[in-house]
C-alpha cells in the first residue's frame, strides 16, 4: 500500500467506502451496523430500538447519532452516559448497539455534512466522524420532511421545506413515517425524541386539558397548536414512548398526558438539564441546607449555534428563560432576586458559557458572594443524555409503565409531575427506580396492549 500513488490510493479508498455503504444499506438501511456485522435480533435476542429524532439535522441530534455509531463501532467510550455507571448498569437496558436511527427535519442537508461542520470546531473529533461516515450517509435515508407549525419566525427562516396545512393530515403523515420505519426494520419499539429548536410559549393550555378537547382542536385546525404537541400526539396515539428534550410545550398538555395513560405509553420532559441549571440544582441545596440567605442569583448565558440564534427571538426565548430560572424558587424558598439572561454570540459556535453571581448572607448578617463560570460544548453535554433517556424510557415501556416517569427528573429543568429540583434527591429517585426493577426480566414484564388504531 505504501508504494501506491496518492491518486490510486484515493480511488481505492473511495471504492471501498462505496461498497461498504451499499452493504450497510442493504443490511439495515439506516446504517446501524456493528463493526463488520449487522445485529441479528432473531439469533441474539437483542432489542431493536428505533430512535426517531425530531430535528435530526440539529447539533444535538447529529452528536447523538455520531456518538451512538462511534460507541457501537468501538471508537468512542461512554463518558457522559449516566446509564453506563451504577446504579443504572443494574438494569437490563437496550444496548446502544441496537439503536436504529431516523427522524424529521425542515432543512435540506445531511447528517454527515452537519457532523463535518461541527468537527471543524473539534467536537466531535474529525477522526470519529470519518470513522462512522458510512453509517451517517445511510441514516440520512431515514430522515423525512418535518413540520414547523407555530415554531416562530426564527425557526421559519431556517426551513427549506415543511409539512403544512391540515393538522390531522400532518399527524397522519408523521405516523405513517413512524409506522414505515418500524415495519422496515422489524423494531421492538420506536422512541420519539423532540430535539427541535425551542418554540414560543403556548398560552391558554387549559383548553387542551382532555383528550377530547385536544382532538377537537385538531379537527378544527386550531391555529395555536405547535409542532411539538403534534409530534407528541402522533407518538402517544400510536403507542410510541416520547421524550421532550426541549422547553417547548410538547406532551405537557393535559389532554396528551391523559392520552398517554389511556394508551399505556411512557413519556417525559421537559428541557434537558445539561449545564448552568445542572450546577444550580446542585449548589442551591447547599445554601438551603447551611441556612445561608441567598439575596440575589444572577445568571448570564452566551452561546452560538442554531439554538442560540433561535433564542435571539424574544418569543422563543421566553420558555427557555422560565425553565432555567424557576428551579431555584422551590429549592431556596424565600423570595430573592433571581434573573437569567441568554445572549447569542455567533463566534462561540457549539460552545456555551454561563457566568453566575450569587450574593448571600450568613452569620452576623455578613454579606458574601460566590461566582462560577461554566464553559462547555452544548452538544457534547446533551448527546449522551439523549442516549440515556432513550434507553431508560424504552426500559419503562418494556416494564409496561405508562404516563410520566418521575425517576427521570434529574435529566430535566422542568420535569413533568415532579416538584423536586434538588439534584441529589432527583438522583435518589432514579436509584429507587433501579432498586425496584433491577431484578425484573423481560418475561416478567406485563405486555402492553396496543391502543385502538395501533398498527401492530
Amino acid at each position: 500500500i505504501s508504494s501506491l500513488q496518492p491518486d490510486t490510493l484515493s480511488a481505492i479508498t473511495a471504492w471501498y467506502r462505496r461498497v461498504r455503504l451499499c452493504i450497510t444499506i442493504s443490511h439495515c438501511f439506516v446504517g446501524r451496523h456493528m463493526g463488520n456485522s449487522t445485529i441479528n435480533t432473531e439469533s441474539s435476542g437483542a432489542d431493536r430500538t428505533g430512535v426517531w429524532l425530531v430535528g435530526a439535522y440539529g447539533n444535538v441530534a447529529t452528536s447523538a447519532i455520531v456518538g451512538a455509531c462511534a460507541v457501537a463501532d468501538g471508537v468512542l467510550d461512554t463518558t457522559g452516559m449516566v446509564t453506563e455507571r451504577p446504579p443504572c448498569t443494574e438494569l437490563e437496558l437496550p444496548s446502544v448497539d441496537g439503536f436504529v436511527f431516523g427522524g424529521h427535519d425542515i432543512r435540506e442537508t445531511t447528517i454527515l455534512t452537519q457532523a463535518k461542520t461541527m468537527a471543524q470546531d473539534g467536537t466531535p473529533n474529525p477522526a470519529i466522524v470519518e470513522a462512522v461516515a458510512d453509517e451517517l450517509e445511510a441514516i440520512d435515508q431515514a430522515v423525512e420532511r418535518g413540520t414547523a407549525i407555530n415554531c416562530g419566525n426564527a425557526v421559519d427562516t431556517l426551513a427549506d421545506e415543511t409539512l403544512d396545512g391540515d393538522l390531522t393530515a400532518i399527524i397522519d403523515e408523521i405516523q405513517a413515517d413512524l409506522r414505515s420505519f418500524r415495519e422496515r426494520h422489524a423494531l421492538d419499539r420506536v422512541v420519539l425524541v423532540n430535539l427541535a429548536s425551542t418554540e414560543p410559549t403556548l398560552g391558554g393550555t387549559e383548553q387542551y386539558a382532555t383528550v377530547e378537547s385536544f382532538e377537537a382542536a385538531l379537527e378544527a385546525n386550531d391555529p395555536a397548536l405547535p409542532a411539538s404537541s403534534l409530534y407528541a400526539y402522533a407518538a402517544l396515539d400510536a403507542g410510541h414512548p416520547y421524550i421532550n428534550f426541549t422547553p417547548s410545550t410538547g406532551g405537557s398538555l393535559g389532554g396528551l398526558a391523559e392520552l398517554a395513560e389511556q394508551n399505556g405509553v411512557p413519556h417525559m420532559g421537559r428541557d434537558a438539564k445539561t449545564g448552568e441549571t445542572l450546577v444550580k440544582t446542585a449548589l442551591g441545596p447547599m445554601f438551603a441546607a447551611r441556612n445561608l440567605d441567598v439575596l440575589s442569583w444572577e445568571g448570564h448565558n452566551i452561546l452560538g449555534n442554531t439554538d442560540g440564534k433561535v433564542l435571539e427571538d424574544e418569543e422563543n426565548k421566553a420558555g427557555k428563560l422560565a425553565s432555567k430560572g424557576d428551579v431555584l424558587d422551590s429549592i431556596l424558598g424565600e423570595p430573592f432576586h433571581n434573573r437569567v439572561r441568554i445572549d447569542y454570540t455567533p463566534s462561540l459556535g457549539d460552545r456555551k458559557t454561563a457566568w453566575d453571581y450569587i450574593h448571600f448572607r450568613g452569620f452576623f448578617e455578613t454579606e458574601m458572594k460566590m461566582q462560577f463560570t461554566w464553559e462547555g460544548s452544548d452538544s457534547a453535554l446533551a448527546a449522551p443524555l439523549v442516549l440515556d433517556l432513550v434507553r431508560l424510557i424504552a426500559h419503562a415501556d418494556k416494564q409496561g409503565l405508562a404516563g410520566t416517569q418521575p425517576h427521570l427528573a434529574s435529566f430535566f429543568k422542568s420535569p413533568a409531575d415532579v416538584d423536586e429540583h434538588d439534584l441529589s434527591k432527583q438522583f435518589a429517585m432514579l436509584s429507587e427506580y433501579v432498586d425496584r426493577h433491577a431484578d425484573d426480566s423481560v418475561e416478567q414484564s406485563p405486555p402492553r396492549k396496543p391502543p385502538a388504531g395501533e398498527w401492530l
